[in-house]
Parts: C-alpha cells; structure tokens; sequence
C-alpha cells in the first residue's frame, strides 16, 4: 500500500501564530484554500483510490477539491486527529516558547506529555496505527495494492515519517513538514519506504507508475522484495523555515 501523507493548507491559526490544536472552526485562510486546489491539480491524474483525513475543519477544506476532482467520497479518522495539546491549545507560540516543556518537545519529545493533553509518544502509536489500519482494510477490500490520501496534521504526519524511517521520535522535530505539502510512504510486507518527504511542487509522474497488482500471499516467497524506491527518483524536498504546528 502507497498512502500520501497530505498536511492541511495555511490555516488561520498558523497565520495567527497561535496553536490551534484540536479547537473549533480553524479554517483555511485564502492562501490555504489555495493550496487546497492546487493540491487537487497535482494530485488529481493520480490512481487514488481513499481519501481519510482528520475530522477538523482545516483538513476537511484541504481535501475537499481533491475528493470532487478525483468523484470520491472522503471519510474521517479520529485517530488522525490533531495531537491533543491540552492547556496549550490557543496559545500564541511565542508565549509557550518560554515554557520548560518547550525544550522538551524538541529534544525530548518521546517524554514530552503535555498538560492536560496527550503525549508525543501516544500520537505516534495511534497515528502509525491508524495507517496500518487503513492499509490492511483498503488491501483485503481491493485484493490488491492502493494508492490512497490521508490529510493530517503537522506533528502527526512527523511521528508517522520518523517511524517509517526509522529513527526514533526524539528525532522527529529535525522533519519538516510545511502546510499542504506531501510526504509518500510505501509500506511492503518488509519495510516502509519513504518515496517524499516535504514535497510542495516537484512533478510526481514516478507515482502515475503505482497501478493495482493482485496481492498474493505467496507472492513475495520467492523473488526479491523490489517495492523500495526507483533508482534515480526524487525522494526528497526543500525544507523551508516554517515548521510551525496547528
């Protein structure tokens, strides 16, 4: 299964400055919405088969113009949902820059829980879960590889990555991942292979050669695992200097 790891377009919240968190009516900004269509151009001549994104309201929009080109219906994950930051939801980031927990995030963050909220360490779990999950289903549904969307959120879509990259999640904050970028993961039966990383506007055209095969249970027995990256593609992007959450 090949999933697209889609983070929201700019919301208010990030123009703010603020951490949005899991609070109600963060939209898109015009800018996100956007990058909410333009996402829908790129992605749009792909095979895509599932779109599921978080139920806030941000990867809602951000999806919606992909979901209308491509004539799905998109469907929701609770378990995709922004990281529950508790009595740090709504703060200016520049206050909570000043908080001991702060550091902790950045260097610690497998032992960062925050207050009144969820900890870095159980994000990843249900996250990378919630993937797997989604995987197994559209696999056993098809009866063959899926090419599918999943629309989250900042953090959630850097514990994902450090976990398919296999490096550990006090690690994880060396990832960027921008507003309405792409990240691309092929899980195989043996390993995760990390296709893109931060992507905002490199050609895909390697992912158009993603079609269906039949999975087999026996298939992989007896020949080489060749499902990593091709030789010579763009697994990589530009990082820029707007890591922020919400």
């Amino acid at each position: 299964m090949t999933v697209i790891l889609l983070r929201h377009g700019v919301s208010t919240s990030n123009t703010a400055r603020t951490l949005a968190g899991r609070s109600a009516g963060v939209d898109l900004t015009e800018h996100g919405a956007d990058q909410a269509r333009a996402v829908a151009e790129r992605l749009g001549g792909l095979p895509i088969q599932h779109i599921v994104h978080s139920p806030l309201l941000r990867c809602q929009r951000t999806v919606g113009p992909l979901a209308d080109k491509l004539g799905l219906e998109p469907e929701y994950d609770d378990q995709l949902i922004e990281v529950d930051y508790g009595e740090w939801t709504g703060r200016p980031i520049a206050e909570l820059l000043t908080e001991p927990l702060w550091k902790v995030v950045q260097r610690h963050a497998s032992g960062a829980v925050f207050p009144g909220g969820e900890g870095l360490a159980q994000v990843q779990h249900r996250a990378v879960a919630a993937i797997r999950e989604h995987d197994r289903v559209f696999a056993e549904r098809h009866g063959q590889d899926v090419l599918w969307v999943a629309c989250t959120h900042g953090d959630v879509i850097k514990s994902v990555l450090a976990d398919a990259l296999g490096i550990h999640l006090d690690g994880f904050q060396r990832i960027v991942v921008e507003p309405a970028s792409i990240s691309v993961v092929r899980y195989t039966p043996h390993a995760p292979y990390v296709w893109r990383l931060n992507d905002t506007g490199s050609d895909l055209s390697t992912l158009e050669a993603i079609r269906p095969r039949p999975r087999d249970s026996d298939a992989d027995t007896d020949r080489p695992d060749t499902s990593g990256p091709v030789p010579g593609g763009e697994l990589g992007g530009t990082a820029s200097a707007d890591n922020g959450n919400a």
